[in-house]
């Protein structure tokens, strides 16, 4: 048994096309959660769930939890009752064998070692021999490691899944996205959730969560579950509050993971992030695009609030 978990917030339209995408699996799912994180005033996700439930050839629940997508996710968890728990964004869309490709890597685990198996996004990759932003990273030597999936342990840096190119079978990875990832229910029975720090609009609350999986269970990329992924413009924030995320959180995973950090972790982590106010800033000044000054202020806000301590002290 599988159950889908699907935050939602705005998306009546993406919400629509995902339960009409499901239907196409070949390995049906034995329900699908979704999770309206939208005011209690706005009824289109509700009518259209409630328009299309009675064609859909797997059960249906419709909930309203607002908080964000990651305390979204957790009261879907929640009420889950698969054997395997798949995390579904309601932008991506799922080549028909998706779930086959996926239970099927779980069903060769003899050893019962493998916690959760991430998809591949065949709309997502770039070659970063091509990408001026990762040549510099590789120059300056910002990073310790630059595959695709792995968590940098010494500089609290996510390396890009997307970098990976196309392939069949699976690699071991750190961390998983929850647009498209399938999890085994005992990881979430052992009490795991996504943590309320990630509150609002999510950023890294999928590689947090994964790698306090990994320290247990181990993950994988099928590079035979394919999807594509929409990234939808709706219901989506500001790039001021993105950018302040961009520091805050990801010295939250930072610490929280590999913690206390010492001298040289920290030293290498705002290393990276002070070359990251250069990329931005020189971006906003070239193409003079509001969106960039606003993640640069972002940033600075961000930064200036873990100096002073009061990034996580809600």
């Amino acid at each position: 048994m599988i159950s889908v978990v699907t935050p939602t917030f705005r998306r009546s339209h993406e919400v629509a096309g995902l339960l009409e995408n499901l239907s196409r699996q070949t390995l049906l799912p034995s329900e699908v959660i979704l999770v309206d994180g939208s005011p209690e005033s706005e009824r289109e996700t509700e009518e259209t769930v409630r328009s299309m439930t009675r064609d859909l050839p797997f059960h249906c629940v419709y909930v309203r939890h607002s908080g964000g997508t990651a305390i979204q996710r957790n009261e879907g968890i929640d009420r889950a009752r698969g054997s395997f728990v798949a995390l579904i964004d309601d932008d991506v869309r799922l080549e028909s064998d998706f779930f086959e490709a996926s239970l099927s890597v779980f069903g060769r685990d003899s050893e019962h070692k493998l916690g959760g198996v991430v998809g591949y996004r065949t709309n997502q990759h770039f070659d970063r021999a091509f990408a001026q932003r990762w040549r510099w990273y590789r120059r300056l030597r910002m990073l310790t490691t630059f595959e695709p999936g792995r968590y940098d342990f010494r500089t609290g840096y996510p390396i890009n899944a997307n970098m990976q190119p196309p392939f069949s079978g699976v690699r071991e990875v750190d961390f998983m996205t929850t647009a498209c990832a399938v999890w085994r229910r005992e990881v979430f029975d052992s009490g795991l959730r996504f943590d309320p720090f990630f509150r609002d609009y999510g950023v890294l609350e999928d590689a947090h969560l994964s790698l306090r999986a990994g320290k247990r269970w181990q993950l994988v990329q099928c590079g035979d579950a394919h999807c594509s992924e929409l990234n939808s413009p709706n219901g989506r924030v500001d790039r001021r509050k993105i950018g302040y995320k961009c520091v805050v959180n990801y010295y939250y995973v930072f610490q929280d993971i590999v913690g206390p950090l010492t001298w040289s972790h920290k030293a290498r982590f705002w290393r990276y992030q002070g070359l990251e106010l250069i990329r931005v800033g020189t971006s906003a000044i070239r193409r003079r695009r509001t969106s960039d000054a606003s993640e640069l202020l972002g940033r600075l806000e961000g930064f200036w609030s873990v100096m002073r301590g009061t990034a996580f002290s809600l």
